[in-house]
Formats: C-alpha cells, sequence, structure tokens
C-alpha cells in the first residue's frame, strides 16, 4: 500500500482521504489486504502514507460507511472484504503487476469531432467528446487512453470540468449513470499522439482494450481505446 509521488494536483483531482480510501478499495479487491486483516495503528498509518491522522480518519470512515472496516475498540482496525465494494474505480481493469494501484489521470485533450468509425457503434449523436488521456497508477505511468463520451449528453466539455474518475464526472455532473460495461482486449499500436512521457515508442504492440459502456436505461454512450504497458500494469478482471 503506497501513495503515489507528491505531484501537482491535476484539475478535477479526487479529494486526499477519497483517493486514499480508494486506494485501499483497490488492495482489498486485489487481496493485498485480506478479510480480517489489522491495519498498522492510525497515526503510524498516517506517517507511512505521509498525511495527517485527521485525512486518514476520513479515509478510514468512508471504508467503514462502505462496509469495508470495522473499529474495535481497543484492539485496532480490520478489513471487512466483500464482493463488488463501491467505488468510483469499479470498473477500472489494469492493476500494478503487484496488484491495485491508485489510479491518477493526467488529461491530454479533449475535443468534440464526429464518431472515430474504429470504435465500437454507440449512442445516437454522430459526434463524441474525444478525451484522451495519460493513466497512473500509484504514480507509475501505465496507459494511455482515448475515451468517447456521444455529445447527446453535453454541449462541450473543457478540461478543468472533469474528474480523475470520468464515471464520476457522467454522474455528478451529467446525472449519467454506467451500469455496464464489455471490455475486448486485443493488440494495438501505440499512437501518434502518446506523450514522451510513455515509456514504449510510438507505433510499437501494445495490449489494446476497446471497451463499450452503457448507461442505467440500456443506452450505449460511449466507447473507448486504452493501450497499456504489460511491462508496469496487467488486466486483471475477477470472476464472483
Amino acid at each position: 500500500m503506497s501513495l503515489p509521488p507528491s505531484q501537482p494536483a491535476q484539475p478535477g483531482a479526487l479529494p486526499l482521504y477519497l483517493q486514499i480510501s480508494e486506494l485501499l478499495i483497490r488492495d482489498i479487491a486485489a487481496g493485498r489486504l485480506v478479510d480480517g486483516s489489522r491495519l498498522p495503528p492510525e497515526r503510524e498509518m498516517a506517517a507511512q502514507l505521509g498525511i495527517a491522522v485527521g485525512t486518514l480518519r476520513q479515509a478510514l470512515k468512508a471504508l467503514a460507511d462502505k462496509g469495508l472496516l470495522e473499529s474495535i475498540q481497543g484492539s485496532g482496525n480490520y478489513i471487512r472484504a466483500k464482493a463488488d465494494p463501491a467505488s468510483v474505480y469499479a470498473l477500472l481493469r489494469i492493476e500494478l503487476l503487484s496488484g491495485g494501484g491508485l489510479p491518477t489521470a493526467r488529461v491530454l485533450s479533449v475535443d468534440r469531432l464526429p464518431k472515430d468509425p474504429g470504435l465500437p457503434a454507440f449512442g445516437s449523436h454522430p459526434e463524441g467528446h474525444r478525451i484522451r488521456r495519460l493513466r497512473f497508477l500509484s504514480g507509475t505511468v501505465a496507459a494511455v487512453e482515448e475515451i468517447w463520451l456521444d455529445a447527446a449528453h453535453v454541449d462541450r466539455i473543457t478540461p478543468d470540468d472533469l474528474s480523475e474518475s470520468l464515471y464520476l464526472y457522467y454522474r455528478q455532473k451529467l446525472n449519467l449513470w454506467i451500469g455496464r460495461a464489455e471490455d475486448r482486449v486485443g493488440l494495438g499500436r501505440v499512437p501518434d499522439w502518446a506523450p514522451a512521457e510513455f515509456p514504449v515508442p510510438h507505433g510499437a504492440p501494445l495490449p489494446l482494450i476497446t471497451r463499450t459502456t452503457w448507461a442505467q436505461d440500456g443506452r450505449t454512450v460511449e466507447a473507448s481505446f486504452t493501450w497499456y504497458d504489460p511491462e508496469k500494469v496487467a488486466y486483471v478482471a475477477r470472476l464472483k
């Protein structure tokens, strides 16, 4: 369990306590924190993470509210693992090779354009909002992403509008809930717009995730491409 190296706050960054709770949720899902395991004392844990004790307590309360943590007076805080923990990153399927990892992202561009014909069919509008991002897991450069949201849902999106969790942005700003997603994993090539920070050169072959998502009412609303670095991360889907 670790936080990424300190970086300038990105527009739309989640509050620090929520970042910590999401990191713990992903560690639980990855099996790095197992049911019944005891967390370190709060002051020790806060020091390990480099945060204030008050911030840690907010994060632990968020876990307890989701039924993932039990506090026993005089004993400590214990993990209570369960299937499908409520998480803003519940549908993010890439993890560090060691498991888990705190997701963050840097927006590279946002444009409204005719839909890319290489994407699966989605939505009703001929145009979409194309969002390109560099994805990190606990500070490690993990993937480049190209996400397309059907333009019927909003006229204009700017980088400053976006949360690091797009699905949280959809819920809070567009009243759009993603109910399910379908991923197809194949082979692609690193796009020529990938930033120099991405460690794999343009045109090199990489695993490619092509995703379609559906809203709570059954409509397809989004499609995306994710090229990920298999030297750093893995695609993981857990069956229940």
